[in-house]
Formats: structure tokens, sequence, C-alpha cells
């Protein structure tokens, strides 16, 4: 294997929790809420589907599927579904709305997985190509530079700057030839089995880890070390 192409939100990185990310907004606005008024809206904008890279909506409004649909597409369609989202929970001022959305953009929002530089760094040690593939709607490289992962990615391929987003094997495609390597020595790993299974149409492997949160899974992304040292018949499921 000559390359690894990682998936963002659910596999390196983990988003902040929602009471985390609405008291953040509520701050540097000056405003407050009491704790259980808080704690209830919060849950209100998980349920919604209001924070990029948390909890899938319960329920998509029919006048918001078609945007809905595209999100990934551009960054204008990204801000449209997810500040849609957010504006089915009331808030204390409109304008927060926008704020929650432009919070989740912000290295402070989002938190690496506990192995996630142990691995990324053990790729570079054998020489494996590293490459981010990501379903999104805005730069996610400060989040990385932040963190001091940026320094073990070779490449970045985002929705929005393709107009195409998973399990599209265009977006796959791109990352492909950015890093030089047939697919067939790549492997995927994600969190989303729909989307990021999108790879394997083109041959690349695939391994899943499961979207939760960093606590609860300090060593899923482990086994890609091991995986990208063995043969292609032997690696991937």
């Amino acid at each position: 294997m000559t390359a690894v192409l990682f998936d963002f939100s659910g596999t390196l990185f983990r988003v902040e929790t929602a009471e985390s990310w609405l008291r953040a907004v509520l701050d540097g606005a000056g405003l407050s809420l009491p704790e259980a008024e808080l704690s209830a809206t919060a849950r209100a904008l998980e349920r919604a589907g209001a924070l990029p890279g948390g909890a899938a909506p319960v329920r998509v409004p029919d006048e918001m599927a078609g945007v809905w649909r595209v999100r990934d597409e551009s960054a204008a369609s990204h801000r449209a579904a997810f500040t849609g989202m957010s504006r089915q929970v009331p808030l204390p001022d409109p304008g927060l709305h926008d704020a929650l959305y432009d919070r989740h953009m912000t290295p402070a929002a989002w938190a690496p997985y506990p192995d996630a530089l142990e691995v990324l760094s053990g790729l570079r040690d054998l020489g494996v190509r590293v490459g981010v593939v990501s379903n999104i709607g805005w730069d996610l490289r400060p989040v990385f530079r932040e963190h001091g992962l940026d320094r073990f990615v070779d490449t970045y391929v985002l929705s929005y700057e393709h107009g195409v987003q998973k399990p599209d094997p265009r977006l796959f495609a791109v990352a492909c030839e950015a890093l030089e390597v047939d697919p067939r020595a790549a492997l995927m790993v994600g969190d989303d089995r729909r989307a990021d299974g999108g790879a394997a149409a083109l041959g690349c492997r695939v391994h899943f880890v499961d979207h939760l949160p960093a606590a609860a899974r300090p060593d899923a992304l482990r086994p890609v070390l091991e995986l990208a040292a063995k043969p292609s018949d032997a690696a991937g499921r």
C-alpha cells in the first residue's frame, strides 16, 4: 500500500458537543440562558441536525430536502442547509444561527481522536502518503494546522471545492491522482459506510471506524498502521 485516504469528521476529528457549541456562541454574544434551557436548546439543535459533524437530523423538513441533499457540493449550500436546520429551533437572537455555523468552522470546535497523531505520524514513518477526502462546505486545513496534524497530510480533497460529494468515486479519484497512486494501492478510512464506501468503486480498499465521542474511541485508528503494512490481498474490509 502506498497511500491512505481519511475522512475528516468522525474519523480523524470529532466536533464538540452541541451544548459546548451553543454555550461558546452565547458567551461570544454576551448572552446567557438558564442551564436547563441551554441544555434543552442544545438537545433540540442536535435533534434538528444543526451541528455539522454532529448527529444526523431526526427529520429533514420538506422545505429543506433539496438543499440538504446537495449540502456538501458548495459553500453556499452547506451554510444554507445547516443554518436552515438551526432555524428550526428558536434562539434568543436570530443572528445566533449564523454565529453557530461560524463557530463550527473554528479549530476550537474540533479535537483530534486520541490516536490520530500516532497513526498519521506512523504512516509517514512507513513512507505511506496521506490524503483527506471530506464532504464539507468550508476549508478544514486550518483545523489540521492548529492541532499540529497538517504536516502529515499530503493532499486535501474537499467536496465543496470540486462540486462533487462522496460516495461519487470522482472525489476519491482526484485524491489518488494528487497522490500519484493507483487506487488499488490505496486504503480509504471513514465512518460512513455509504459515503466512504464509494471508494471501493475505484478499487480502493476500505476500512470503517465508528463515529463516537473521542473518549469512547481511544484507539480505533491504530489498525490502519497494520493494514498499511499488509499485502493488498490480505488488507481491507
